[in-house]
């Protein structure tokens, strides 16, 4: 073992000497800020345990039975083995047998009333033959579907309970990108799991989840299990409802999607009123705008907006005064950024309510009061005009005074022929687009909404009598509905 020399020890004991006195003079400020460091993180800490604290006992555990039928054969009992289909031959006559099976799922959710309403997903739930809750306390209770709105993936469940614990509903169009939120649901069955992170982006949309998308993404942990459950501020209010996970292994990736609970307190409404979600309809097409649109229609580059592409014969945005080229800015007062937000202003606005349409029409700013309608009413109607047009494979549009130049046709008047499906009846026949229908049964037609009116008369008759034109000549074609 080796010694020190005097001097090696003579150095160790000055510079521990020095140390000393350093600390001995140091100023008491920075031991001070030492403290207050790690006080405000004991106190953040203990924020985020009393926020938990009292979101848990409002979020359920939600269990799903469904009853799932499947035929199988006797060589599915073999698990398909190659050698027993080799042996009977690809083609041998196996009896099929109607084969039923349980399926088990999983999810979250949380109440949001005293007596048992609780928030979920709609593909939670969907398809259920049983439902069971299951509460904090570890009582359990079979729920019933109140209302679901796949369209938005919300379902609203009820169960036989008073005196629970809620969650408060807190203001999403308030929350900001780098918010501090929370996760709380039960990931893989592990109940009540808390998970932390910030918002990481908002209005995300064509995420291709749901018809009508404007999602929280945040990178709080979310995993399957955590469906249904809420996303809470720090204030303990719930701002989303975690819905779904971008993740390329099934698992946690960072990004989680959370559906705006704004959005869910104008769909939980109606499903406690009515059952159902009746959405509003303006019966106008859209697009985005483009920085060349921009610029084509004068417009400046914050200035926002969607573009009116075409406007529905009979609909309520016809009958306010609403015409193609318009640029819509405003809805109801507030401002439209993008096609995806506006769909959502409208669809989420109740039929009937009169609403404020602000656009920009040659450079110009005009507005209009436009009455909604009911989309799924408009939807039904607008099917049912178009049921005979998917069985013969063609669509049709009014022809403007631009598709009259396009086209040729000076003098004509019909409705043009806009797609025609391959292999259809009405490829078939011969039919094109660009073509002009004059006639339909025998009965001259100038836009779509005569077109309609007399193609209805095929449904007795079962035949469609078209007269067309393809810019040289005019011809008659039959085509049959069976």
């Amino acid at each position: 073992m080796h010694k020190l020399s005097p001097k090696v020890k003579r150095f160790f004991w000055l510079s521990f000497m020095m140390v000393m006195i350093l600390v001995s003079v140091l100023p008491a400020e920075a031991k001070i800020d030492l403290d207050e460091d790690v006080l405000l993180l004991r106190k953040v800490s203990k924020a985020f345990s009393e926020i938990a604290e009292n979101a848990i006992p409002a979020v359920v555990f939600i269990k799903v039975e469904k009853k799932v039928k499947v035929e199988t054969t006797p060589f599915d009992f073999f698990g398909g083995d190659p050698f027993f289909r080799h042996f009977f031959g690809p083609f041998f006559p196996f009896p099929k047998q109607p084969r039923e099976y349980k399926e088990k799922g999983l999810g979250s959710g949380f109440i949001i009333s005293h007596n048992g309403y609780i928030l979920t997903n709609n593909h939670v739930v969907s398809g259920a033959d049983k439902i069971t809750v299951r509460l904090y306390d570890k009582r359990e209770f079979k729920a019933k579907i109140i209302g679901t709105d796949p369209n938005t993936d919300i379902a609203l469940l009820k169960i036989d309970a008073d005196h629970l614990p809620v969650l408060p509903l807190g203001d999403s169009d308030n929350l900001k990108v780098g918010e501090i939120v929370m996760a709380i649901g039960n990931p893989f069955g592990l109940s009540y799991t808390v998970t932390v992170g910030v918002v990481s982006a908002k209005g995300r949309s064509n995420v291709g989840i749901t018809d009508y998308e404007d999602f929280i993404q945040t990178d709080a942990a979310i995993n399957p299990g955590n469906s249904g459950g809420p996303l809470i501020n720090i204030r303990g209010e719930v701002v989303g409802v975690n819905t779904a996970i971008f993740s390329k292994s099934g698992g946690y990736m960072g990004i989680g999607f959370a559906i705006p609970i704004n959005m869910v307190k104008a769909i939980e409404k109606q499903l406690i009123e009515k059952g159902e979600v009746t959405r509003g309809y303006l019966g106008v097409m859209i697009q985005e705008m483009t920085s060349e649109l921009r610029k084509s229609f004068g417009l400046k580059e914050d200035q926002g907006g969607v573009l009116i592409s075409d406007v529905i014969a009979g609909s309520p945005a016809q009958k306010a005064g609403l015409k193609r080229g318009d640029v819509v800015i405003e809805f109801n007062g507030k401002k439209v950024t993008n096609v995806s937000e506006f769909r959502n202003m409208v669809a989420l606005t109740p039929p009937g309510t009169k609403v404020k349409v602000v656009v920009i029409r040659k450079g110009k700013r005009k507005e209009f009061k436009v009455a909604l309608g009911n989309l799924k009413k408009a939807t039904l109607a607008l099917s049912s005009k178009t049921e005979i047009l998917k069985k013969l494979g063609f669509s049709v549009q009014n022809l403007t005074k631009d598709l009259a130049e396009q086209f040729g046709y000076t003098n004509e008047k019909g409705v043009l022929i806009s797609q025609v499906a391959p292999g259809s009846p009405a490829e078939q026949a011969g039919l094109e687009p660009g073509m002009l229908i004059m006639e339909v049964n025998r009965i001259p037609v100038r836009n779509t909404k005569q077109f309609f009116k007399a193609l209805a008369r095929s449904k007795k008759t079962g035949k469609v009598l078209l007269l067309v034109y393809n810019g040289e000549y005019t011809r008659y074609v039959l085509l049959s509905l069976r």
